[in-house]
């Protein structure tokens, strides 16, 4: 693993002509330069799977997790708590207090988040994303909590009804100089955004569907989307865009 430092360096070469887009691969399986962007005390999971892969990870944390307070979050009253991000999975079992309510998580990686912390989710959509959960919820909600990020899209807000606990802030990091890489990836819209705006064209391998478009809106080039949208997802589609 490599920590970013020296030289811009050019990615290595490789040929996409006549492969679509979400199938090019990077050379038939030979090793690759991985560009992490998680922030890096998060990265050691991930990064450990694409090293026994055989790849080369250079360490580029693009966003930064600070906690809104330490004050508690009082569940009392609520039927539901919505968890939007393994960030605001960790923060409210931090600082939760009170009854626990049934939880639903938008996806695999959030559910796993909770299950580490000896909290099961009783609701996972089968589409991770925030349109999906909120098609799969049941009606009447009842009271609902969303608990997520400062600033987070308020699709089940508002679908919901629910109340709003701002957990986190994720703030944007910005290198000293651009990675050199074969591969970028991004777990996040903020990481994704962040990536754009040092204007690398480096090929990128996202999470799911929301942080692909943050992507594309940013001028990233997609050549991977994970198919299921957690740790092992990822892993998966790293794999996949270096054609092994």
């Amino acid at each position: 693993m490599l920590a970013v430092g020296g030289g811009r360096k050019p990615p290595h070469p490789f040929n996409w002509v006549g492969l679509d887009p979400y199938a090019r691969t990077l050379g038939m399986g030979r090793a690759v330069r991985v560009i992490v962007t998680r922030p890096r005390d998060q990265a050691a999971p991930f990064v450990e799977r694409i090293e026994a892969l055989g790849h080369e990870v250079v360490v580029c944390p693009l966003i930064e997790i600070v906690p809104t307070g330490d004050d508690p979050v009082d569940t009392t009253g609520y039927d539901w708590v919505v968890l939007t991000s393994p960030n605001g999975a960790e923060q409210f079992a931090r600082r939760r207090r009170g009854p626990l309510p049934k939880l639903a998580a938008v996806g695999p990686g959030t559910a796993e988040t909770l299950r580490e912390l000896d909290l099961e989710p009783q609701l996972v959509p089968r589409l991770s994303t925030q349109e999906g959960l909120l098609a799969e919820f049941p009606r009447p909600p009842g009271r609902v909590l969303v608990a997520a990020a400062r600033g987070a899209r308020r699709t089940l807000i508002d679908g919901l009804g629910a109340d709003f606990a701002p957990l986190y802030d994720t703030t944007l990091v910005r290198p000293t100089e651009v990675p050199a890489g074969d591969l970028v990836v991004l777990a996040s819209g903020s990481a994704a955004r962040s990536f754009g705006a040092l204007g690398a064209d480096v090929p990128a391998v996202s999470i799911g569907p929301q942080t692909t478009r943050a992507a594309e809106l940013a001028g990233l080039h997609v050549v991977a989307e994970a198919k299921t949208h957690d740790l092992d997802g990822l892993v998966d589609a790293v794999a996949a865009a270096a054609g092994q």
